[in-house]
């Protein structure tokens, strides 16, 4: 899988996690300091955000201190759909549920061990796809559409 990672600090939690996913096969593509780059929590939800929605990336992860800035940046990216989990049922529900194709975690408050637990419930699961749920995936995929539209329009107004 092609993950997209970006964090505006480089920490031990995130060279924990790109190592993680390097030992579980994925390909990896970083931004921010993880690669060197001077970017704020905003550029670097954007940025992850246009990659997993360009699809340029399957799936993205994003860091900053508490995690809550860089999940709204990735979430303002339509076709993004940015998840702060600070523990593995949370991840877990965020991809059923939801399907979170960003995970985004708190560097302050997330600690390695808790970080391979969020990831092993992040991958182990798959949107469902049938049912209420789905319904409710779809519902709140349309979103975006609706608000690019009505964005338009106060543009032309």
């Amino acid at each position: 899988m092609k993950i997209s990672v970006g964090s505006d600090e480089k920490t031990v939690l995130t060279d924990f996690v790109v190592e993680e996913l390097k030992r579980r096969g994925h390909t990896i593509t970083l931004s921010g300091p993880l690669k060197g780059e001077a970017m704020g929590w905003p550029d670097v939800g954007e940025k992850i955000g246009m990659e997993v929605s360009s699809g340029r990336a399957d799936q993205g992860i994003v860091f900053c201190w508490t995690g809550t800035g860089v999940t709204i940046a990735a979430n303002k990216v339509p076709g993004t759909r940015a998840a702060l989990c600070w523990d593995a049922e949370t991840a877990k529900g965020a991809r059923l549920w939801d399907d979170a194709n960003v995970l985004a975690m708190s560097l302050r408050s997330t600690s390695t061990a808790v970080a391979k637990e969020i990831l092993d419930a992040w991958f182990s699961s798959t949107p469902i796809k049938t049912g209420v749920d789905a319904e409710l995936i779809q519902r709140a995929k349309k979103l975006d559409s609706k608000y690019l539209i009505a964005q338009q329009a106060r543009k032309t107004a």
